[in-house]
């Protein structure tokens, strides 16, 4: 099982080659490729690679697939004893990546 742990938008993803993740909008048009260099772990055969804090020598090549929108979440506030209603509705821009390889 290969799989790596990179630092993207602030946050920390388990990925795999192949698969597909949905991360925060990133610009670019579908079908471009774009490279993450912040890899924390590494694990390939029967070696795990840890970073201090990030392992320089390996880069992950996603390409980006398309732009979606995330699920649409609520926004309710209330002013007591004054009769003020706000509804307001949000979905948070992303962008699907398809994980194409590590390259070292």
């Amino acid at each position: 099982m290969v799989y790596a742990i990179i630092e993207a938008d602030g946050k920390q993803i388990w990925i795999e080659p192949g698969k597909y993740y949905d991360l925060n909008y990133i610009p670019g048009e579908p079908g471009d490729y774009i490279q993450f260099n912040k890899v924390l772990v590494l694990k390939q055969d029967n070696s795990v690679y840890l970073g201090t804090p990030c392992i320089k020598s390996v880069i992950i090549k996603a390409k980006i697939v398309k732009h979606l929108k995330g699920k649409k979440i609520i926004v309710f506030k209330t002013k007591p004893k004054k009769n003020s209603r706000k509804k307001k509705g949000y979905r948070q821009k992303l962008t699907r990546l398809l994980i194409e390889g590590f390259l070292q």
